[in-house]
């Protein structure tokens, strides 16, 4: 029998890429797509691509109490935009929430699918991780729980493309002209996840993480995101190589790797590449982290966590290979 879902914001990056996963998922069947200004067109003309069995679905417009019947609701709002609603839907049904308004929320389980998997399994309410978490926790989660670097001095640069922030597009201006041959810092010193990553980091350490720095940059490309994390630490490559490899046996989208990785190697893709360099001497650790901002750092990791809450395999509709070039 077919697992029933839903998706909220299925017009904006998020929300598509989300029910392009779903639509190729072998237990999932989307019977319910909503929005606010893409509601009354059909799927098929906000995307001329997607199945013939789904193109004439009608975009309905987001309303809790109006749902029909389902098993499982991806919601993908901008941060601010779904915790009242959400708060309406029945119990009954499972959410995950792609959005950044229940990370670490009473009552939610923050979903890094591939740190925690057994503590996902069977939970009904997942808030999914945000993109540039997706990448640096899980670079950083060996190395911390085998207490291979210091918690409290941690630095994250973060590169991303520019879809991660959303069709939308916030406060940036991000048309061709502005984005093209440009590099951009933003949320310098207050961006929304870093929250999240500060607790993580404390959870997985014990420890405090009080000395933690994150910038984030746009880069002028559409899809991707490559964490490069200074951490103190006199462990040797070797060692962080092998305790990242020992973390994630048997886990099937990280891939640790003895090279720097690149973001061309995630795109389409629900993988997460980690890997490491390190000078002993003078107590440093450079940790990696690749990811895809719409696949493992949205959409991805939202499809992995209701495969894990639904008690389906954990790589159902999510082994396709990544789109290179």
């Amino acid at each position: 029998m077919s697992i029933r879902i839903g998706i909220v914001g299925i017009s904006g990056f998020g929300g598509g890429e989300a029910m392009r996963l779903v639509a190729n998922h072998p237990a999932f069947e989307l019977v319910y797509a909503a929005g606010e200004g893409s509601a009354g067109s059909r799927l098929g003309d906000r995307f001329p691509g997607v199945p013939a069995k789904l193109a004439e679905m009608v975009i309905e417009k987001w309303d809790p109490a109006m749902l029909p019947k389902l098993d499982v609701l991806f919601a993908s709002l901008p941060t601010g935009s779904s915790a009242e609603a959400l708060a309406r839907v029945s119990k009954s049904v499972k959410i995950v929430d792609i959005g950044g308004d229940h990370r670490y929320v009473e009552g939610w389980t923050y979903g890094l699918a591939d740190v925690w998997p057994a503590q996902i399994a069977g939970q009904t309410r997942i808030a999914n991780p945000g993109c540039f978490p997706a990448a640096a926790l899980t670079a950083l989660a060996p190395l911390l729980a085998n207490k291979l670097i210091e918690p409290g001095n941690i630095v994250i640069d973060a590169k991303t493309g520019i879809s991660g922030a959303g069709r939308g597009g916030g406060d940036t201006k991000f048309g061709f002209a502005e984005i093209n041959e440009n590099l951009v810092p933003y949320g310098l010193l207050k961006h929304t996840h870093m929250p999240e990553m500060a607790k993580t980091i404390e959870r997985l350490s014990d420890s405090s993480s009080a000395g933690l720095v994150f910038t984030p940059h746009l880069v002028p490309m559409t899809r991707g995101i490559l964490a490069t994390i200074y951490c103190r630490g006199r462990a040797t490559t070797d060692q962080c190589l092998d305790a990242a490899r020992r973390f994630y046996d048997g886990r099937a989208f990280v891939r640790v790797t003895d090279k720097p990785p690149q973001t061309k190697w995630a795109t389409g893709s629900n993988l997460s590449f980690v890997s490491y360099a390190t000078d002993p001497e003078r107590n440093l650790v450079i940790a990696m982290g690749v990811v895809d901002n719409l696949g493992k750092g949205a959409a991805g990791q939202a499809v992995q966590n209701a495969n894990l809450i639904c008690g389906l395999p954990e790589t159902a509709g999510l082994e396709g290979v990544p789109v290179w070039p």
